[in-house]
């Protein structure tokens, strides 16, 4: 007799049958995703950037929602992460932040949570409970180790200065902060996280040697049209995802047209819906 048969006859075997019936859904999504992430970069580790847009107070508390939300994912995915670097916002909140997400298919994962994320809410900080609406803009590079790229001394600007934390208060006297500017691209990375200045400089170099492996390959791939149209659909007001808290609740994928109306769930990292829903759309537009 089948498991689903002794669960109609007994309270004890509906619980069992509930428990394996989750577990084997859960192994099916996966595999199912594992199918859909053929590229050569999706098994890569990710390196994960969030940047509010306007509005101060409000844009910065909500990336950093989004900072948390993806960090509740990485915890769910078993994933494991890194800081590399992130700027407080003057009242709360962050002005950005740089994360090394590591884990098999982290790249291919995030990389569809690429774009402009939208929150609309009752504001805690506007006294007169107003609804605000917020930007915030996520972009994603594969982290490859050993990337065979020459970087030219003479096409670098190498800059360094003070780490200051919020409050303006120093979290070192030395300029142990690197900013590095890839004159030809334009591609600017900036990491504060360690005292060290020799270890910001060569996390920096890591970082820009990952972002200029993806502008590379686009060109490679000549999609620089696409890649135009891609910088158009992340400025403000093409919104990939909505998040909406009032006047009633519901996140929306402008993309695939998934939504789902727990926001609570979905900020706390129930984002895997949503990924599975964009790679489905990219599959099936193939």
């Amino acid at each position: 007799m089948l498991l689903s048969e002794l669960a109609l006859e007994d309270t004890d075997f509906q619980k069992e049958y509930e428990i394996k019936l989750k577990l084997f859904e859960k192994k099916l999504n996966e595999l199912e995703i594992s199918t859909l992430l053929g590229n050569e970069d999706d098994k890569l580790d990710a390196i994960l950037e969030i940047h509010p847009g306007a509005g101060g107070t409000e844009s910065h508390d909500w990336a950093q929602m989004l900072m948390r939300m993806y960090l509740r994912w990485i915890e769910k995915k078993n994933f494991k992460y890194e800081i590399l670097d992130i700027i407080p916002g003057e009242v709360v909140g962050i002005k950005s932040v740089s994360i090394l997400v590591k884990g098999k298919y982290a790249y291919g994962l995030l990389r569809s949570e690429v774009g402009v994320h939208r929150l609309i809410r009752i504001s805690p900080f506007d006294a007169n409970s107003r609804r605000h609406t917020s930007f915030a803009s996520v972009f994603v590079y594969p982290q490859k180790e050993d990337l065979r790229i020459s970087i030219n001394e003479n096409d670098l600007k190498i800059e360094t200065f003070r780490s200051s934390g919020a409050g303006g208060q120093h979290v070192n006297k030395t300029e142990s902060a690197v900013r590095i500017t890839h004159i030809p691209t334009g591609i600017v990375v900036t990491i504060r996280s360690e005292r060290s200045q020799h270890k910001n400089k060569e996390i920096a170099l890591k970082i820009l040697k990952s972002k200029l492996y993806d502008y590379y390959k686009q060109q490679e791939e000549q999609k620089l049209k696409e890649i135009e149209e891609q910088k158009t659909d992340i400025a403000w007001g093409h919104q990939i995802r909505s998040y909406i808290l009032h006047p009633y609740k519901l996140v929306k994928d402008h993309r695939t047209n998934f939504e789902h109306t727990n926001p609570d769930l979905v900020l706390d990292g129930e984002i895997d819906e949503f990924i599975r829903a964009y790679l489905l759309l990219k599959r099936n537009s193939i």
